[in-house]
């Protein structure tokens, strides 16, 4: 990706209107005027890249390189090398001298994903170039002067790597200036629609929609109630398979999770590693079973509903993974109307609960 591209990319993607995340930009804004090391800590998707890219284009290092580095995507054999180059030589196949990153990035900024999977001999040589500005390409004695600016990312407990042996203290402690904390998509539910908007009309461009198409209120409904463990990139892949699908002017559906077997038998879970096909054919036939209720004497009415009650509350925490609202959406249910029923049966529901 060019520079151009990064930063239109950064401001494009960068949006939200809740609090939680402004006061986020403030707090990478104020760091961003500071020439020192950031570290960014957040769950997958959340847009660390994004913000490390921000970063540097508020910085005065903005017209300088801007590279980026995913230690996860790299054998830890191969890091050292990228990081820091090699010469003629030095290993099979290096037939030419090759710079590093570090070097690419001279002057800029050096984003470093993933950065507590970094080996702690390449550990070692990143707290010289910290500490001196000073290292050597793989293969070479020859002392090379960068001034790099690094930013770190990853959503590991750095301080915990440390005391397992994992990471090194001292270079935590340099590269920890400033450590900034991306709030997760499900602490800025206020942006859910907003991001689903911006996701929408891009998809709609690249696909050569005529129309724009909106969400239904039973799909905002559903997005503003689901978790989103994957955050943003979850959100858009979401949101744009929607736009796809969808023919008409407006989204009446969603496919959150794309794995979702549609020909699965009604009623059948995930099979358990533990308790294997038996105990899922065992629900199966209790699902069954229990509505089987022809026999019952009317007299058991209020206490068979109740039954029915309990039955889909639980089904539908299960399918929700526990998340109140989203079951609240599978049973066409407000949240206030499911919340009733739910601490009506809570000691019925069990681990569900």
């Amino acid at each position: 990706m060019s520079e151009q591209q990064h930063y239109e990319r950064t401001i494009t993607e960068s949006l939200g209107e809740s609090e939680v995340f402004l006061e986020f930009q403030q707090q990478l804004s104020r760091a961003a005027r500071v020439d020192r090391p950031v570290l960014i800590i957040g769950e997958r998707g959340s847009g660390k890249e994004l913000a490390a890219s921000r970063l540097h284009y508020l910085s005065e290092r903005w017209q300088q390189p801007f590279v980026t580095i995913n230690c996860a995507a790299l054998p830890p054999s191969l890091i050292e090398t990228e990081l820091f180059g090699h010469e003629a030589g030095a290993f099979t196949g290096a037939t030419k001298s090759r710079k590093g990153r570090f070097e690419e990035a001279n002057h800029g900024t050096l984003f470093l994903d993933e950065i507590g999977l970094i080996p702690l001999e390449v550990q070692e040589k990143i707290l010289r170039v910290v500490e001196y500005g000073t290292f050597e390409r793989v293969g070479s004695s020859k002392t090379h002067e960068v001034d790099t600016r690094i930013i770190g990312a990853t959503n590991a407990d750095l301080p915990l790597l440390c005391e397992e042996g994992k990471f090194k203290q001292d270079l935590l402690d340099r590269l920890s200036f400033e450590v900034l904390f991306l709030p997760p998509l499900r602490e800025r539910r206020e942006d859910i629609l907003f991001l689903a908007g911006h996701f929408i009309n891009r998809m709609a461009l690249e696909t050569g929609r005529d129309q724009v198409p909106e969400l239904s209120p039973e799909v905002s409904r559903q997005l503003l109630a689901y978790s989103w463990p994957g955050n943003i990139r979850e959100l858009k892949n979401t949101v744009e398979r929607a736009v796809y699908r969808t023919d008409g002017d407006v989204i009446y559906s969603v496919t959150i999770d794309p794995f979702r077997n549609p020909y699965r038998p009604a009623g059948k879970g995930p099979i358990s590693h533990d308790s294997g096909e038996h105990q899922e054919k065992h629900e199966a036939s209790t699902d069954e079973d229990f509505f089987n209720v022809g026999i019952l004497p009317l007299q058991t009415f209020q206490e068979a509903r109740d039954d029915v009650t309990i039955h889909f509350l639980k089904r539908a925490l299960r399918e929700a993974k526990g998340v109140q609202r989203q079951a609240a959406v599978l049973l066409g249910l407000t949240y206030d109307q499911f919340r009733v029923l739910y601490r009506k049966h809570r000691d019925a529901l069990g681990k569900e609960a």
